[in-house]
């Protein structure tokens, strides 16, 4: 964790929130997004997939967004990937972090990436001995992704020693950290207690992060059961954009406005002005006209005299 940093928001709307919009985002708004929020201290950033764009068209300047990310001072620069492929892109490219994901619902799996579950296990694998092929100061930082780990729009509930056996093959093949999604909205607070207690005791100490939807309006009860848990990593989206084109049902990632004001609220800090972070909104607002924009903290404003939570700590 680190200085003065309690809690780690990583921002995910560039892939998550814009990967099912069918309006193609200009190059240089992304990076105005980008910059912005990084100004507004956002350090973590998924910045695009590398996916073929005759899937995801949106995805089409995949290389130039990273190349022109990998320019921001103190940014961790991540990206998605779906394959040993996407790993290869990514390394080529420089890129700081590698999100892969795998369903831990094979229903999920095979219509997300078109394999079975120990086929990615197999692949993520070789993505590790890649990785580590690299030279000691080039090597990207592996995560592996459980999405549907809490629930899916075929199968329903997953069973929780599913999302532990998974979690453990990704670790024992060498993930440096694990991820584990809400892909759907499906859980609420208890289920999500059970799910990540029992992940984090059979992982270790391995880094595990949280990665929550709002379809259901239980996104951010979610994340405080996950913080009770010990979860200090979460993702979320700008104005809570975005949707899985492979899950039906699926709405947008948690709102990062609103995920940072409930965190500062409660004296932990992520680094981020929340005032600056909801003027980044902007940016994709006139982009984007037509997007679904979502957030309380957008809406209303900070409480009358509100102190922030360094501000408190300072003080």
């Amino acid at each position: 964790m680190k200085q003065n940093i309690d809690v780690i928001v990583r921002e995910v709307g560039l892939r998550d929130g814009l990967q099912i919009h069918p309006t193609f985002m200009p190059t240089d708004r992304k990076l105005a997004w980008i910059e912005a929020e990084a100004a507004a201290g956002v350090s973590e950033i998924e910045v695009t997939s590398y996916v073929p764009a005759k899937v995801i068209p949106q995805f089409a300047d995949a290389e130039e967004v990273t190349v022109r990310s990998l320019g921001i001072p103190g940014l961790t620069v991540a990206a998605l990937i779906p394959n040993y492929r996407g790993a290869e892109r990514g390394i080529d490219l420089g890129v700081h972090k590698l999100n892969f994901v795998m369903s831990v619902s094979r229903t999920h799996n095979m219509n997300n990436v078109r394999r079975e579950r120990e086929e990615s296990v197999a692949d993520f694998k070789r993505i590790v001995e890649l990785v580590r092929s690299q030279p000691a100061g080039k090597r990207p930082i592996l995560v592996g992704g459980l999405a549907t780990a809490l629930g899916c729009s075929f199968e329903g509930r997953v069973p929780v020693d599913d999302v532990v056996r998974y979690a453990v093959a990704l670790a024992e093949a060498g993930a440096d950290e694990l991820v584990v999604p809400d892909t759907v909205g499906y859980a609420g607070p208890a289920h999500v207690k059970r799910v990540f207690k029992a992940v984090l005791a059979a992982v270790g100490k391995l880094p595990v992060a949280a990665h929550f939807h709002d379809t259901r309006g239980t996104g951010l009860a979610n994340v405080t059961a996950a913080l009770d848990c010990g979860v200090t990593r979460f993702d979320a989206s700008l104005a809570g954009i975005g949707g899985c084109p492979f899950a039906p049902g699926a709405t947008g990632n948690i709102v990062m406005d609103d995920l940072v004001f409930m965190l500062d609220s409660m004296g932990l800090r992520t680094g981020v002005d929340i005032e600056r972070l909801v003027a980044v909104r902007e940016i994709v607002r006139e982009t984007l006209p037509d997007i679904e924009m979502h957030g309380a903290i957008a809406r209303a404003g900070l409480p009358k005299n509100y102190v922030s939570a360094a501000a408190r700590a300072a003080a």
